[in-house]
């Protein structure tokens, strides 16, 4: 791998990990459009760990005050407690749909560009969907809207999480599931920007732990120290951005360029790849 396949790769790996416009789906489709080789399972969790960085520096003192909590009975941290435990809650549907399917999806889904492209489509649509009730339930001044990550609920909660599973199928976007999901258990868009990153936490570490382990057995054998060095860098600096990038569209102009993003894209994978 060279350095420049390294630099974009971790560029685009940060960025599209917390958009919802699906980071597998990238580091697939990405290297096939230059005519790249293939760059491997060890430069993948790398780059995802370098992600996790970003969301724990971003995040840190959220994540503080939950990991106090979450060993903790004093009143004055009660809130963060049950934050922390319905993140683990939200994560336990993902965590046993990784254990034993995502070995089996990645055979048949990870190689098929066609469903990539597709997925690409077809939930930015459903985010746009979500987008629009969000709108409307704003537009109509809905007392259900949920304005602070404190007042969610167990049910939402686990609504989050089990749709997060479906972001075990390349191009679906395991941030853009979450949101999309948040969206329409009706909290509000900044509320389920929040939720949808503190929830990633644990799958990204998970995820990060098991891929570390497999190539602890396998050895790293496929990508230099260099390019894994670099990859790692790059994704959690451009992952800070992406995290940052994503707070501030929504906030003035929705979901929908991502939407509008996710549908050229993927009518590009369909036709052109």
């Amino acid at each position: 791998m060279s350095v420049v396949q390294a630099i974009v790769l971790g560029l685009v790996q940060g960025l599209t990990e917390f958009l919802p416009i699906s980071s597998s789906g990238h580091l697939i489709f990405i290297p096939k459009l230059f005519g790249w080789a293939n760059q491997g399972v060890d430069f993948d969790v790398i780059v995802h760990l370098g992600t996790l960085l970003a969301l724990v520096i971003y995040f840190r003192e959220k994540l503080w005050l939950m990991f106090k909590a979450f060993f903790s009975k004093k009143v004055a941290l009660k809130e963060d407690r049950k934050l922390a435990w319905l993140i683990i809650l939200a994560t336990i549907p993902a965590g046993l749909a990784g254990l034993f399917l995502e070995n089996k999806i990645n055979n048949l889904y990870s190689h098929s560009i066609s469903i990539i492209g597709f997925s690409f489509i077809f939930w930015g649509i459903v985010l746009w969907i979500a987008d629009w009730f969000a709108d409307s339930c704003e537009k109509s001044k809905d007392p259900k809207i949920q304005k602070s990550i404190n007042e969610i609920g167990w049910k939402k909660s686990i609504f989050i999480g089990c749709a997060q599973v479906l972001a075990l199928i390349p191009g679906t976007s395991r941030s853009g599931i979450t949101m999309t999901a948040g969206l329409f258990a009706k909290l509000n868009k900044k509320t389920t920007a929040e939720f949808s990153f503190l929830v990633s936490v644990p799958i990204i570490a998970l995820a990060g732990l098991s891929g570390l382990w497999h190539l602890a057995k396998i050895g790293f054998n496929t990508v230099g120290l260099v390019p894994l060095s670099i990859g790692f860098i790059t994704s959690a600096v451009s992952g800070l951005l992406g995290v940052w990038v994503l707070l501030k569209i929504i906030q003035k102009w929705s979901f929908k360029p991502f939407v509008i993003y996710r549908i050229i894209i993927g009518l590009i994978i369909l036709f052109l790849l």
